[in-house]
């Protein structure tokens, strides 16, 4: 059999060398491999980054029904990702192909985003990890972000076939340690003088200023204060150094339950509505503990018992929401429906894609998120309630749920550098555990959850239902939800603020050593040239309209609803005290004791909530006000560009979204000019002109999953099911065959 030859330590009898019948003439072998040697000059490391094994002679197959064409090249694993090295780079690029990332080639794999690694033998698909006895003639690598990879070893020696797939499934799946990961090898390599883009700044929260400045921003500094209390991370390790409570909760009461149980606000709506999080206190406490914690909430309600605070409504996102297990099954079983080997594995399930699709579950979870941050805002918009979101660590489903209303709520929010922030606010300093979401550490594959990619999901629906409210693209979130797996940056690599600070700070480092050169996500300028990054700027974007200072002024009235806002009676607000309502259903949450079931809303709460929601679509949105989504079955759909963009057969030449976006553009520039021209005649003077995505005007071919499909490749098979078009005949003849004349007769 093929492969044999190339099969180690297995126990047994062995075939002599060689074992297989060669199609490869042995002149064309060493061809390959002197070239594949002079392309060795040609492999890009990153500061810091080492070449650990590597094999000649390997085969990259293209994935179209099983066959074995492709290119060699040679393999190789460093310490940050499995590249391949072709001997004719350009028979696998497209030259329209000009969204390119500088810091992943398209045949770049980050060891991060390994999802799953399998091996061929004897035509037999296995899951490799561990130590092998017997090594594969095929490797398969399926990847986080979607791609699978194909390499052939039956032409590779024996050797370095051993050698790179241990070093592959070693350097991917076995644990690590959090020291051992590429991103501490690449900040102290790397230079400090890395060009960044001071435009369009994010803000961190990483200082009392950054909470102040929001605080300001919301005008939420009358009833809120930004404390400092946990600096140095003395209180908890899981709170930033720095966030924001009620004005009148004394500061020393934080450090009495280590931020347990603590109130800390997230946002402020301009009706003067706030929402808010907590963390609910360890499940095994004794009886003083719990008598403790109880008088110290009484203390807040008598403290807080007084106006401007309103009436609050608590979720408890532990037992009335989704589960963590429940997101990770879901996701699960979604991605397998994109994780495509080949085309002919690829048309015996479009048969059957849609029932697949619902029996994951997945787009139901996303939908109801977007359910739950609606009946959030229900409560802080039409019935002027704070709403106060529980969760065990207040690190997970808080992040989604909160973001999600932010996002909706505030325009801010919508904005390039507003979402920036939002993320920084509600997932970097509020502890989102990246590291163990992730499984960077590949640890614990029971702590993966993708929390934060539901999350970019949801918006996704937004961005897709009201493209003119964001100032980004999906191109935006996608390559976002790539970065998660790029350890150059420190934005998505640690569970807390305190263990960034433990081990990049100043603390981890030595007296005499140089300072580390630490890299945000947001400085797109290391992956993105500027032209590139223009696809991440929406040019369909509506910017509101700046007034001048007369209209502001007639205009401004204290907590002025939106226009655009549901004419929905708001309910008066009785002097009833911050946590007064619900006071003895939060405590029994707070101490741990479960709900046994999901919430029953009652009748009239339903009821709310489809008056608020039917209120708000019947009438013209407002891209700068309050947003709301179309949660109804068809209109919670896939996110075609991240989860179809590595499969040809998906796409759509000429069509999709991305047609009419540039149709759109294509006018805008004409508008633009014209007014130019009206501009220069009128006024003798030439308006700037603006910043267009001129990668997008001068893409001749466009696609729907434009700019990461590969253009050069077709649909090898009409779309029709299986037995269909197995009946049409070869895909050549199809492809030659002219369209036959139908007579329709007279009309």
């Amino acid at each position: 059999m093929l492969g044999k030859g190339v099969v180690g330590g297995g126990g047994g009898t062995r075939a002599p060398k060689p074992s297989f019948v060669s199609y490869v003439r042995p002149e064309e072998i060493h061809t390959n491999e002197k070239e594949v040697t002079e392309k060795e000059v040609t492999l890009h490391l990153l500061p810091g980054e080492q070449l650990l094994c590597e094999a000649s002679t390997v085969l990259k197959c293209v994935q179209e029904d099983s066959c074995q064409r492709g290119i060699y090249g040679k393999l190789v694993c460093t310490d940050f990702k499995i590249a391949f090295l072709g001997d004719d780079e350009s028979a696998l690029e497209s030259d329209e192909t000009q969204f390119k990332n500088k810091i992943i080639g398209e045949n770049d794999i980050p060891l991060h985003c390994v999802d799953q690694i399998y091996g061929v033998f004897d035509e037999k698909k296995k899951t490799l990890f561990g130590q092998l006895k017997k090594y594969p003639e095929k490797l398969i690598i399926h990847c986080k972000d979607l791609r699978v990879f194909h390499f052939c070893l039956r032409y590779t020696k024996e050797e370095e076939v051993k050698r790179i797939v241990s070093g592959i499934i070693h350097h991917t799946l076995a644990p690590k340690l959090l020291k051992r990961l590429f991103l501490f090898s690449y900040a102290t390599a790397v230079h400090s003088n890395t060009p960044t883009n001071p435009q369009n700044h994010t803000v961190m929260f990483d200082t009392l200023e950054d909470w102040c400045w929001e605080l300001e921003r919301t005008k939420g500094s009358m009833k809120y204060k930004a404390v400092s209390v946990n600096e140095g991370y003395r209180v908890c390790e899981r709170l930033p150094a720095h966030f924001v409570v009620p004005a009148p909760l004394p500061e020393e009461s934080v450090s009495r339950f280590q931020g347990h149980g603590i109130p800390i606000w997230c946002w402020s709506y301009h009706n003067g509505c706030a929402l808010l999080k907590m963390s609910a206190l360890p499940r095994e406490q004794d009886d003083g503990i719990l008598q403790t914690h109880k008088n110290f909430l009484d203390g807040i309600y008598r403290v807080i018992h007084r106006p401007p605070y309103e009436i609050v409504k608590t979720e408890d996102l532990s037992s009335n929401f989704l589960s963590l297990p429940d997101i990770q099954t879901a996701y699960s079983k979604f991605k397998q429906l994109f994780l495509i080997d080949n085309s002919t594995e690829f048309w015996d399930t479009d048969i059957k894609w849609f029932s697949l699709l619902e029996s994951s579950s997945w787009l139901d979870i996303i939908r109801r998120c977007l359910k739950k941050a609606i009946e959030v805002i229900e409560c802080l918009d039409a019935q002027n309630t704070n709403v106060l979101l529980v969760e065990e660590n207040a690190s997970d489903l808080c992040c989604l749920v909160s973001s999600l209303v932010q996002v909706m709520m505030d325009p801010h929010c919508r904005t390039r550098a507003g979402f920036q922030s939002l993320v920084q606010k509600e997932w970097v300093a509020g502890g989102h555990c990246f590291l163990d979401r992730c499984n960077h550490l590949r640890q614990s594959d029971k702590e993966e959850v993708p929390v934060f990619l539901l999350f970019l999901d949801c918006v996704w629906q937004l961005v897709h239902q009201h493209p003119p409210a964001f100032e980004f693209t999906e191109t935006y979130l996608t390559v976002l939800s790539d970065s998660l797996y790029i350890p150059i940056f420190t934005t998505f690599f640690f569970n807390s603020p305190h263990q960034k600070e433990m081990n990049l700070g100043r603390e981890a480092q030595d007296a005499h050593s140089t300072p580390l050169h630490l890299l945000t996500v947001w400085d797109w300028s290391v992956q993105f040239e500027p032209r590139a990054q223009t696809l991440l700027q929406n040019p369909l974007y509506v910017e509101k309209p700046k007034l001048d200072k007369g209209q502001r002024k007639g205009t401004h009235l204290k907590h002025q609803r939106q226009l655009s806002l549901p004419l929905t009676q708001s309910k008066s607000s009785p002097k009833r005290g911050f946590f007064r309502e619900e006071t003895d259903h939060l405590i029994k949450n707070l101490l741990g004791k479960r709900i046994s079931k999901l919430i029953n809303y009652s009748d009239e709460l339903q009821d709310s909530f489809r008056e608020f929601y039917d209120s708000w679509h019947s009438k013209p949105a407002d891209y700068h006000g309050l947003l709301l989504p179309h949660i109804e079955g068809p209109e919670v759909r896939v996110w075609a560009q991240r989860y179809l963009r590595w499969i040809p057969e998906a796409q759509i030449l000429g069509g999709g979204a991305v047609a009419m976006t540039s149709r759109l553009v294509g006018m805008m520039e004409e508008v633009r000019s014209l007014q130019e021209k009206i501009n220069e005649r009128h006024h003798h003077q030439r308006a700037l002109p603006a910043e267009a995505p001129s990668l997008l005007r001068s893409s001749a071919r466009l696609s729907s999953l434009f700019p990461f499909a590969l253009l050069q490749r077709r649909p090898s098979k009409p779309v029709l099911p299986t037995s269909g078009w197995k009946a049409l005949g070869d895909e050549e003849d199809l492809a030659r065959r002219e369209d036959e004349f139908v007579d329709l007769g007279e009309v």
